[in-house]
């Protein structure tokens, strides 16, 4: 087996072209199709081609809500980490993580809850211009519900969390609710997920605004 000596830009270009072969006569929505074949890319899972799921309009609406600038919370570090916040910035946004906060962590070991759930608290008192971009943490699915039951209403839900416990409960409990959302269903999610879906609605953002897309942080 031969390598090629690619550049990174070239990778990703010959990696984009695999992945639209391999899914062959599959066809995708076209304002979701950017953010599907990215999510596969960060995970080399065609699964995700299937299970992910776009309430009505949820493209358009977080395309609009980030050139409103909204802030974007994760509830994990990595999750921020891997969120390009050049191009978020760009468009007057900013990328936030709460669970490292001393105040936060130490309140949640005094109620003995989650401190993702008390980040979802933190995040919700900056308002409802606010994106939500959940990989790890099915309590702060749970929490985010709870609040929207309550009259809260965040621009978009990223609901992608990863494992056993709560994760499909939590994910449909967000499906269900009146905020628009973007959820990979089933128990497959991570952090990943959640900041390739934040970085596909970038890129498109930055196509269409002739800026050109960066490598994929």
């Amino acid at each position: 087996m031969s390598l090629q000596m690619l550049s990174p830009a070239e990778i990703e270009r010959e990696s984009f072209a695999i992945i639209t072969r391999e899914l062959g006569d599959r066809v995708l929505d076209p304002e979701q199709a950017p953010i599907v074949k990215r999510v596969i890319h960060t995970t080399a899972d065609f699964s995700y081609a299937d299970t992910l799921y776009f309430s009505p309009g949820a493209v358009r609406l977080a395309k609009e809500a980030l050139r409103g600038g909204a802030a974007v919370v994760t509830d994990t570090q990595m999750g921020l980490a891997g969120i390009n916040k050049r191009a978020l910035a760009r468009l007057g946004g900013t990328a936030l993580c709460f669970m490292s906060d001393p105040e936060v962590a130490a309140e949640a070991a005094r109620l003995g809850c989650t401190r993702a759930r008390l980040s979802m608290d933190r995040a919700a008192a900056l308002g409802e211009n606010v994106i939500f971009a959940v990989g790890n943490a099915p309590t702060a699915l749970l929490r985010l519900r709870e609040l929207i039951d309550g009259g809260y209403r965040p621009r978009l839900i990223v609901g992608v969390p990863v494992g056993f416990v709560n994760v499909v409960e939590s994910k449909e409990r967000i499906i269900d609710s009146p905020v628009p959302c973007i959820v990979a269903r089933g128990r497959k999610g991570g952090s990943n997920v959640a900041a390739a879906i934040l970085n596909a609605l970038l890129y498109e953002l930055d196509a269409t605004r002739g800026a050109g897309k960066e490598p994929k942080a």
